[in-house]
């Protein structure tokens, strides 16, 4: 869950994956200048959005849709920022030892 007072900057610097207007992108990243770059495919079509590190600060969280709202030159978009669960290998290595 994301407080209202953290960034979209911030949220992106803590999550695994991102989904843009439905689609799951299967990569983003932020450039050099803070520059937003999202890929994914929508069947075998692919899709590139960047945002300017100005639109990536206007972005603004939407509690009810656990999402937020960027603009961009394309128009509004709605990102879900995913964080992926991860195992602790711990259990495994104590198995082997046994």
């Amino acid at each position: 869950m994301t407080a209202v007072t953290d960034t979209l900057l911030a949220t992106l610097e803590h999550c695994d994956m991102v989904e843009i207007d439905g689609l799951h992108a299967f990569e983003f990243s932020l450039d050099e200048d803070d520059n937003l770059h999202i890929e994914c495919l929508d069947g075998r079509v692919s899709k590139h959005w960047e945002f300017t590190p100005a639109e990536v600060e206007a972005a603004t969280f939407d509690p009810t849709l656990q999402s937020w709202l960027i603009t961009g030159t394309s128009g509004e978009h709605r990102l879900v920022c995913m964080t992926a669960i991860r195992g602790d290998d711990d259990e495994e290595d104590e198995h082997e030892d046994a």
